[in-house]
C-alpha cells in the first residue's frame, strides 16, 4: 500500500527528511511517531504529493507519488496538521462541496454526508459555519473531509489535536472501526492514542528513522524493561544502588509505601537484578508489596529512541518530564 525507499528530503541546506525508510501493508494502522521538528509532517507531505523528494523513492497503491500524484491523491484521505478549511461555508455545505471535488457520485451525496458527519462527530453543528465551531470541531471536520470518499488509504497527521478527551475516545473508536477497511498512517504527539490503536510504530527522530515494529519488538530490540518495587522503606534507591539502571520515578504512597520503576539498561541483566534487589530486602527486613519485570510503556521507548539517544550522545542521561515526553 505504501512503500518509501531511502526518502530525502532538502530544504535549501537543511536535510528535513534523511533516507528514511518504511512501508505500511493493506489494512494496518500504523503509528508515525516523533519529536517536533523530526520530519514527520514533511514525510506525510511528500507521501500525500504536496512536496517532491530530493531523492528516493515513494509509492502509494503501486503509484509513484510524483509522476502519478492525481492517481494517488485520488486514492486516499489525508488530514493534515493544520486544516485549510473554508471558514464562510456551513459544515454540510463544506462537506458536500468537498464530496463533489471528489467525485462522489451526486445519487449519493445525501447519504454519503450524513454517514460521514455521524462517523467524525460533527452532525450537530451541521449547519453551523465552519469558522463559528471550535478548534476541536474544525478538526473533525476536516476528519470528515478525509473520509467523505471512502479513499482505501487515510493519512491522519495529528488527527486529535485540538480534541478534549471524550473527542480523542470517539476518533480511536472511529480508527479501530475502519481497521481493516482502511490502510492508516496516524501521526500524533499523544503517545497513549497511539499505543491503544495501532499495529505498530515508526519512531523518526533528527530526519532519520529510529525505529520500525510492534512495541515489544522494538522494547527487545533496544534491550529495554522495566522494574517496578513496591515497598515501605525511607531509602528505595539504596535498593537499586550500582545496578545497571535508570530510575525513572520514585513516588510515595498514601499507604505508606514508595513506588519505585528504573529502566533496565541490559536486558540480559534482568535476573540478577531481581535476585539482587530481592536479597537486599530481604536482609534488610524491609515490607514489600510488589517486585517485578514488565516491558516498558510506549513512552519510554519513545523517550529511548529521541530525548534519551541525545542524552547518550552528549554524556548526560535524565528521566524525560511529561511535556518532553508528549
Amino acid at each position: 500500500m505504501i512503500e518509501i525507499e531511502d526518502l530525502v528530503k532538502d530544504f535549501g541546506s537543511f536535510r528535513a527528511v534523511d533516507h528514511v525508510s518504511f512501508d505500511v501493508q493493506p489494512g494496518e494502522v500504523v503509528g508515525f511517531l516523533g519529536p517536533n521538528g523530526a520530519g514527520k509532517s514533511t514525510t506525510l507531505r511528500v507521501l500525500t504529493c504536496y512536496h517532491p523528494a530530493t531523492s528516493g523513492r515513494v509509492r502509494v497503491h503501486g503509484l509513484d507519488v510524483l509522476r502519478s500524484s492525481l492517481e494517488v491523491r485520488a486514492g486516499l484521505g489525508y488530514l493534515p496538521e493544520n486544516v485549510p478549511i473554508w471558514p464562510d461555508l456551513r459544515v454540510e455545505e463544506y462537506l458536500r462541496w468537498r464530496a463533489r471535488l471528489k467525485g462522489v457520485p451526486r445519487r449519493e451525496l445525501k447519504t454519503r454526508i450524513a454517514e460521514t458527519m455521524e462517523l467524525a462527530g460533527v452532525s450537530e453543528v451541521r449547519r453551523k459555519l465552519v469558522g463559528h465551531v471550535s478548534r476541536g470541531y474544525r478538526r473533525r471536520v476536516g476528519l470528515a473531509d478525509a473520509l467523505i470518499a471512502r479513499p482505501p488509504l487515510l493519512i491522519l497527521d495529528e488527527p486529535t489535536a485540538g480534541l478534549d478527551p471524550n473527542q480523542r475516545r470517539k476518533v480511536r473508536d472511529l480508527v479501530r472501526m475502519l481497521r481493516g477497511r482502511h490502510t492508516i498512517l496516524f501521526s500524533s504527539h499523544i503517545l497513549s492514542d497511539v499505543e491503544d490503536v495501532c499495529d505498530r510504530v515508526v519512531v523518526i527522530h533528527r530526519g532519520k528513522k529510529r525505529a520500525d515494529g510492534t512495541l515489544q519488538s522494538i522494547a527487545h530490540e533496544l534491550g529495554v524493561a522495566e522494574l517496578r518495587i513496591v515497598v515501605r522503606t525511607d531509602d528505595a534507591g539504596a535498593l537499586v544502588e550500582g545496578l545497571p539502571l535508570r530510575t525513572s520515578s520514585l513516588a510515595p504512597r498514601a499507604d505508606g509505601f514508595v513506588d519505585l520503576r528504573a529502566s533496565l539498561l541490559e536486558r540480559d541483566e534482568q535476573d540478577r537484578v531481581v535476585d539482587v534487589v530481592s536479597r537486599r530486602i530481604r536482609d534488610a527486613g524491609i515490607d514489600f508489596r510488589e517486585l517485578h519485570v514488565f516491558e516498558p510503556s510506549l513512552e519510554e521507548i519513545f523517550y529511548r529512541l529521541t530525548l534519551g539517544a541525545d542524552a547518550l550522545e552528549t554524556g548526560t542521561v535524565e528521566s524525560p518530564t511529561e511535556e518532553e515526553a508528549a
